[in-house]
């Protein structure tokens, strides 16, 4: 499978390309632009939280465990002192990044139910969630953030996939097929779980009509009305280049 480094690298550069096509497009501002790349590249290591010792898994809970903490303390700032509502953002903090971690982590099994693309629904849905009602986004731009999560979190699949064909040995190994897939059909009962709980996020999430709107409402190609889509592709091609060659550096 693909390392740690490898798939934040590519979820970052592909994101980051979609962002600023978003961006030069007019279907995002420049803070949304910055906030889907965000997304993109934390949605390229999710698939990997049901690895106890990953770090994506720290870096996910370490996420819950600041927004667990800001609301808490946001919380109980309106009933005692701030020291108090200071201490009990800071112990919902550490409820959420060690016991519940723990326990994550003992229940999840490496590649099962939750690397999968219908677990990466579920990824998508909880970031629209969060996004519009914790942090009250637009839900066009709560949708951006979700779809960006989608994108990075199966770019993560199609890489281990491509991890698991070994070129120079002219082989495939062990592990093909295992991580992308519509769900760990040896587990029926978390399977339904995941469908249970997209169910319930599809119903706190907001309508997803105004992306359509959207679309044919807004000049999706503005430098289309200049009769050339020349000098626009120039530089989006070489940008394209260039984040390669990042990355291939990187790697």
């Amino acid at each position: 499978m693909a390392d740690f480094k490898t798939h934040t690298q590519v979820a970052a550069v592909v994101s980051g390309g979609l962002a600023g096509l978003a961006l030069f497009s007019g279907l995002a501002s420049l803070p949304e632009a910055l906030l889907y790349w965000a997304a993109g590249t934390l949605g390229g290591i999710l698939p990997d939280i049901d690895s106890d010792s990953s770090m994506a898994l720290r870096i996910v809970f370490r996420c819950f465990g600041a927004m667990a903490a800001a609301l808490a303390a946001t919380f109980a700032i309106t009933l005692w002192s701030v020291p108090l509502a200071l201490g009990l953002g800071g112990l919902a903090y550490l409820l959420v990044r060690y016991p519940l971690c723990q326990l994550f982590a003992h229940f999840s099994v490496h590649r099962g139910v939750l690397h999968s693309l219908l677990a990466n629904l579920l990824f998508t849905l909880v970031a629209v969630v969060l996004a519009h009602r914790l942090f009250h986004l637009s839900p066009q731009a709560a949708w951006g953030v979700g779809g960006f999560v989608f994108i990075g979190a199966t770019l993560h699949l199609l890489l281990d996939e491509l991890y698991s064909v070994d070129l120079a040995g002219m082989r495939i190994k062990q592990s093909f097929g295992t991580a992308l897939k519509l769900t760990d059909w040896s587990a029926p009962g978390w399977s339904l779980l995941l469908v249970l709980q997209i169910a319930a996020c599809w119903w706190l999430a907001p309508s997803p009509l105004d992306w359509q709107q959207v679309w044919q409402q807004q000049q999706i190609w503005p430098w289309s009305a200049g009769g050339s889509l020349v000098p626009p592709l120039q530089e989006l091609s070489e940008l394209v280049l260039q984040g390669w060659a990042l990355l291939i550096k990187g790697i």
